[in-house]
């Protein structure tokens, strides 16, 4: 089984929603296997239905599996990392405090586990209590390079910076960006990212060094009638990657 995605030019990889294992298979065609396909835990009742399903969609896609919470939702936590350990996926989504969970449980070092982080206002700060207890509570903020250390000491792989709101926090950004050049950390940018601020977010990222990014890219791209991600729009997103690296 397959543990780690294919990026383009070993730099990045896309992360788009599959509404369907149709949908699945051909968005990681439409991305020639450049691409995490994203299904949610949230749409499933419980754990074993979950794993039977979700082994399906990995036979269809060479395991390019990307377990999800749902809109980060802290309560899914547990469950993504239940989830993980049996499926063995290539990525998997987490809020802050669930990475030492996932990590312990699927039991291996190769799947990529990502912790969630979120913007504050304030450029080089960033808040980490985006658990399923701490999130209730006054923010914890923190300096991203902190926050990368902890995330290390967790077993993590990667920040996911969320929700970015597209290019509203820029600066913001641009900051963790280079934070995860200069520590050797994995960025995934997330929320409010579609067609248009795609390369002017990937331009920031890729400028300041980071070695590999996983972009999401998820409502702006889902066509509202069916569910599913549009191929063609993967299609341009992979295109916009080939033009930026080349």
């Amino acid at each position: 089984m397959k543990l780690t995605p294919n990026f383009y030019h070993d730099r990045v990889c896309l992360n788009v929603l599959a509404g369907s294992k149709d949908n699945a298979r051909d968005i990681y065609d439409a991305a020639q296997g450049h691409v995490l396909v994203g299904v949610l835990s949230k749409n499933y009742a419980d754990v074993p239905s979950a794993v039977a399903d979700m082994k399906e969609y990995a036979v269809l896609i060479e395991n390019a599996l990307s377990i999800g919470l749902g809109a980060g939702d802290p309560r899914q936590s547990l469950m993504v990392s239940q989830i993980s350990q049996q499926v063995q996926p290539q990525h998997v989504n987490q809020v802050f405090t669930g990475v030492g969970t996932s990590r312990a449980l699927l039991g291996q070092s190769d799947s990529i586990v990502n912790g969630l982080i979120s913007p504050t206002g304030k450029v080089g700060w960033v808040k980490i209590n985006t658990g399923p207890l701490s999130a209730t509570f006054t923010d914890a903020v923190v300096p991203v390079e902190t926050a990368i250390a902890l995330l290390k000491d967790m077993g993590g792989s990667s920040v996911k910076y969320f929700p970015m709101g597209g290019l509203k926090t820029r600066d913001e950004y641009a900051a963790v960006a280079r934070a995860c050049a200069e520590h050797d950390f994995w960025l995934e940018p997330t929320g409010g990212i579609d067609l248009e601020n795609f390369e002017p977010l990937m331009e920031i990222a890729l400028e300041a060094g980071v070695s590999k990014i996983i972009p999401h890219i998820y409502s702006s791209i889902i066509d509202s009638n069916s569910g599913n991600t549009r191929p063609d729009d993967v299609r341009t997103l992979l295109a916009s990657v080939k033009k930026l690296i080349g």
